[in-house]
């Protein structure tokens, strides 16, 4: 890749983000940077970012600011002469200008999904604790039910994910993505797509990101509904 490419994809739980993300990231070269993934390593590695991390996680409250900041910044000031996609952050106005003051987004992605459908993606949604792998048992089932495919271990349905969080964890998204939504619209770097299903989003994607990619021009925020 000639040029250096920074993008950010964002969207609800359940949105399909990380199937996009792995679709852009094999298409076109990036490098697929996931807020979950550096996580889940720093509390493995027992660094001071991930004993801090794991004070929240152990009690399914929502990472701070300061301390996704913490964890965040380093790593992508390590990747400063890279290419890549970022999944999962910055998930705040605070955090996007966090980042901002390091580095400047190219593009922002953002799936826009209806509620109930949503809703009806997390209630069928299990995953391995361990790895962060994610199934639905309505369209991505494990080979064996119950057991994840790599390891073999007992999936498990998150707390926030049973349906009597769902409604509260999509309003909280909703309040604190605006404000991160109107700073990359101001920025002119917001691109928005609307659709239930992942395949039919990606072909314009995939135009939109052939296009940046050679030419990033500014370009003006826009929506588009395929």
């Amino acid at each position: 890749m000639a040029k250096l490419f920074r993008a950010a994809i964002m969207g609800p739980p359940g949105s399909g983000k990380g199937t996009i993300s792995r679709r852009i990231a094999q298409s076109f070269g990036l490098q697929y940077l996931s807020s979950g993934h550096f996580l889940r390593e720093s509390i493995a590695a027992n660094t001071e970012a991930g004993v801090l991390v794991r004070t929240y996680v152990e009690r399914s409250m929502l990472v701070p600011d300061h301390v996704m900041t913490r964890l965040m910044l380093p790593r992508l000031e390590q990747l400063i002469g890279h290419s890549w996609l970022l999944d999962g952050f910055p998930r705040t106005l605070a955090q996007a200008r966090e980042m901002n003051s390091l580095c400047q987004l190219d593009l922002v992605i953002s799936l826009n999904i209806p509620y109930e459908t949503l809703r009806e993606r997390l209630s069928d949604r299990w995953s391995h604790p361990a790895s962060g792998r994610v199934y639905n048992m309505g369209f991505n089932p494990p080979r064996v039910q119950g057991k994840d495919d790599i390891t073999g271990e007992p999936l498990v349905q998150q707390d926030d994910d049973k349906p009597e969080a769902l409604m509260a964890r999509l309003r909280h998204y909703k309040d604190v993505a605006k404000p991160v939504f109107d700073l990359y619209k101001s920025q002119g770097i917001l691109y928005s797509f609307s659709g239930t299903d992942t395949d039919r989003i990606w072909p314009y994607i995939n135009s939109l990101l052939s296009t940046k990619i050679h030419t990033q021009p500014a370009g003006e925020s826009r929506t588009r509904t395929p």
